[in-house]
């Protein structure tokens, strides 16, 4: 894919978020379009993102759990970037930022050593993991009806939305076993679904090594004091102001968002 398509892709999919509206699939006018050409894609758009005053402060991956494979028809996980305009504390403005928004409960990494891919292990992610946090994500796609192939999410900075993190639940990942801690999410009090880690690539762990590993593949390294999304552990959720959700993680413990 030349530059010049790249370019026009990547500000399609920023003045879409910007205006709150979604487009065509990427995929639809440009079949041929591959991984490589949608990263390059992303990297626009997240440097229109960057050249507002946005800060990247974490990465993300998505598609990690064969619930959410199953409900978004992709094979395989995607990759982006948060920024500090994604993460809020408390409450979350989700009718004034977003279009089509579904929230995910999740395990953060907060990192306190540099992963550099490849070759990261999980005893590397371990290592240069300073705590894991409870944390919802809430995903959101500028494609219309998320109809969405590989390509045009991780175009799309991999459907990032917002995000917010219970810092006060911080804990050390060498004291839980997190391929087997439980989660369960509730929503306006009613318990809507449950997991556990091994259903994020049989453990979140193997999600952050992943991540690392793929966009070292890139030249990106996972920073120090970055905050890394590792995938949802159940199905995606539609909110609508309003709506609370509490995601709670044996061992860890638990995050309350408000949608507003």
């Amino acid at each position: 894919m030349d530059k010049d398509t790249i370019l026009s892709l990547g500000d399609a999919l920023y003045d879409a978020l910007s205006a709150r509206r979604t487009i065509a699939p990427l995929t639809d006018a440009h079949p041929d379009m591959t991984i490589e050409d949608a990263y390059q894609v992303s990297l626009r758009f997240l440097e229109r993102r960057t050249s507002a005053g946005e800060k990247v402060i974490g990465k993300k991956i998505g598609v990690t759990s064969k619930a959410v494979m199953d409900m978004l028809d992709v094979r395989q996980p995607d990759f982006g970037f948060m920024t500090d305009a994604m993460r809020y504390d408390g409450e979350m403005p989700i009718s004034s930022t977003l279009i089509q928004p579904r929230a995910e409960g999740e395990l953060a990494f907060v990192l306190k050593k540099d992963l550099t891919g490849p070759g990261v292990t999980n005893a590397d992610v371990l290592a240069a993991t300073e705590a894991v946090l409870p944390c919802f994500e809430v995903v959101d796609s500028r494609i219309d009806d998320w109809k969405i192939k590989i390509q045009d999410t991780v175009s799309d900075n991999a459907s990032c939305g917002l995000f917010t993190v219970n810092e006060a639940a911080a804990i050390d990942p060498r004291k839980i076993d997190l391929a087997t801690c439980g989660m369960v999410v509730s929503k306006n009090g009613k318990m809507i679904s449950n997991g556990a880690g091994a259903a994020a690539m049989g453990s979140p762990v193997n999600c952050v090594a992943w991540l690392a590993n793929t966009l070292g593949q890139f030249g990106i390294t996972l920073n120090a004091g970055d905050i890394i999304l590792s995938g949802s552990l159940v199905p995606l959720e539609p909110v609508t102001a309003g709506d609370v959700m509490t995601v709670r993680v044996g061992g860890v413990g638990d995050c309350t968002v408000h949608f507003t």
